[in-house]
């Protein structure tokens, strides 16, 4: 029999095999491609990461990245501290001590700057108060004080700088070191430019550093000393005749006893010399202002010094300060301009004063 033919314009009959397979080929493919494009990012996230730079530790292994958590610690680690600002005190070699006084001024320098230096520094301070104010007994309790002051090894503490604020004098007082060019010492100068201290007419040196004590300065002492190198003239403050010389050697060293001509007969003692002419004798006269001797460091002496003392004729003690007429040396003027940039220079570093905090 022959086989049935199809119908003229009825469409063939196809096999539904090969659409299925096409599309399965088709959504293949496409998951493929994918799989493929994401098997590749995830390649190439770790060479990123390695390409960037990171610190290494002691040990020569990265360091955590800031805000990161260490290896092994679980925690994060905060960023470097920025650096601590410069203190000016410290940058220009010294020290400040700021104090209200409730006490002994000594006390409180303790308690300020420390038991190391404070009784030292005590008696440094000292030596500029007495021109404001008696010590120990004008300082009050409330007074304020502030010191700028350096260490030295095996020396007392220099000071640069005072600030006294007195309430028996209700008022700030300020007193600064300064070396004008060409000056052999240095001097503490009142802001104006003037000496703080006071210097004697008829005095029995002509020049010295400083008057480290005076009757009113609370150490009971019965002269003036003035510091003064070795060899410095020591001069008649009046016209006089000598009494005794080199009399209790272990304690006045080389010294002179001048008693005055005319009425009113004052003796001045002058202590711890260098030397004393061997012609000089009780009974030799000299003339206000003639050289009785030189300033040294002998007897019970522990730096180089003149100690002044005027006495009346009954053994009464007198303030040669009282007794001599005396002035402040001002500061030449062609060193003003220096002097006032010191003094802002030395105010700034002081800051503000306890008083007003």
């Amino acid at each position: 029999m022959r086989p049935n033919l199809p119908t003229l314009g009825a469409p063939p009959k196809r096999s539904p095999i090969g659409p299925v397979v096409a599309v399965s080929l088709i959504l293949g493919g496409a998951a493929g491609g994918v799989w493929w494009w994401k098997q590749r990012m995830a390649a190439a996230a770790p060479q990123e990461a390695s390409a960037t730079p990171t610190a290494e530790g002691a040990d020569g292994t990265a360091a955590p990245t800031p805000g990161t958590a260490a290896p092994g610690t679980g925690t994060a680690q905060a960023p470097s501290a920025a650096p601590a600002p410069v203190d000016p005190v410290k940058a220009a070699g010294l020290e400040h001590a700021s104090m209200r006084i409730e006490g002994p001024l000594e006390t409180a320098l303790i308690r300020s700057a420390g038991g190391d230096v404070g009784p030292a520094l005590a008696q440094v301070v000292t030596r500029t108060l007495v021109w404001w104010v008696e010590v120990p007994g004008e300082i009050l309790r409330g007074d304020t004080l502030d010191v700028l002051y350096q260490r030295r090894p095996n020396e007392e503490p220099l000071v640069h700088a005072v600030r006294f604020t007195s309430a028996k004098l209700g008022k700030t007082m300020s007193a600064f070191r300064f070396q004008p060019e060409g000056e052999s010492t240095p001097r503490y100068y009142l802001p104006t430019g003037d000496e703080l201290e006071l210097r004697l007419e008829k005095s029995p040196v002509d020049d010295y550093e400083q008057v480290t004590s005076l009757l009113r300065d609370g150490r009971r002492h019965k002269g003036v000393d003035f510091r003064t190198p070795v060899g410095t003239p020591v001069k008649a403050p009046f016209a006089g005749v000598v009494k005794r010389k080199n009399w209790n050697w272990s304690s006045n060293g080389n010294c002179l006893e001048l008693v005055e001509s005319g009425g009113r007969a004052r003796r001045a003692l002058f202590l711890h010399l260098d030397e004393v002419d061997k012609d000089i004798r009780p009974g030799t006269r000299f003339n206000v202002g003639q050289v009785v001797g030189r300033s040294g460091n002998t007897g019970r002496s522990f730096a180089p010094h003149l100690h002044y003392q005027l006495m009346t004729q009954d053994d009464r003690v007198l303030d040669p300060f009282d007794q001599h007429k005396t002035y402040r040396r001002a500061l030449a003027a062609r060193y003003k301009t220096a002097f006032d940039d010191e003094v802002r220079r030395l105010e700034g570093l002081l800051g503000t004063s306890v008083a007003g905090k």
